[in-house]
């Protein structure tokens, strides 16, 4: 944003035909900046896609699901799969649409409008992502607990305890678990898309507060 600071010091002088240069200059760099950031949340929106269904094809749920005799959830498990698929690509539409809208708005205001939705649009995707995992591992570890034959002594040891002490200390475990995976997810997203929209919010900024 060197160029820019440079331009709105100067934007300031009192030559009259220069402001006006000046502001045109401005808000192109501020366009071409935000569009710019916009393609690539849509790139790496679908590289993202393509690496997490390549990992999906490495590794195949229907066989785990076969092997610890769990069919009658297969269909639970489909069905989460394919809804995250509808979903994911209707965000990553979503930024498809907002890279358009951003490349040819020609008004200060609606540019801002754009960035805005932009950022909102990634949020929530990254929401969305983050509680879609939680959402996976629960039913992971209920299929686990429930069908692994690996986990047949766990079982018994929670049935015999009147108590439940034992029930408690894995529900705490798994938890735990879950927390921290969510946890190094989000860092994970907040450095893949934070620097993206932390520029998109310098460029409402700096729209916001100039007169351009």
């Amino acid at each position: 944003m060197d160029e820019l600071d440079l331009l709105k010091k100067d934007w300031k002088k009192e030559n009259q035909n220069y402001t006006q240069v000046s502001e045109t200059d401005i808000y192109k760099m501020l366009h071409k900046n935000s569009s710019s950031t916009v393609k690539w949340i849509l790139i790496i929106g679908i590289i993202e896609f393509m690496v997490w269904t390549g990992i999906g094809f490495f590794f195949n749920t229907d066989e785990y699901i076969k092997s610890i005799h769990a069919e009658e959830m297969m269909v639970y498990v489909e069905s989460l799969t394919y809804i995250n698929y509808v979903v994911v690509l209707f965000f990553i539409y979503k930024f498809y649409q907002n890279y358009v809208k951003i490349s040819t708005t020609s008004s200060t205001k609606q540019l801002m409008k754009d960035i805005l939705r932009t950022r909102k649009t990634v949020n929530y995707y990254v929401w969305y992502n983050l509680g879609m995992i939680v959402v996976s591992m629960v039913l992971g570890f209920i299929m686990g607990l429930l069908y692994n034959p690996k986990l047949t002594a766990v079982k018994d040891k929670i049935a015999n305890d009147a108590s439940n002490g034992i029930l408690v200390k894995i529900i705490c475990i798994l938890t735990l678990a879950t927390i921290i995976f969510v946890f190094l997810f989000w860092l994970f997203y907040k450095l893949l898309y934070g620097i993206l929209l932390r520029r998109l919010k310098s460029n409402y900024k700096v729209l916001e507060n100039s007169e351009i």
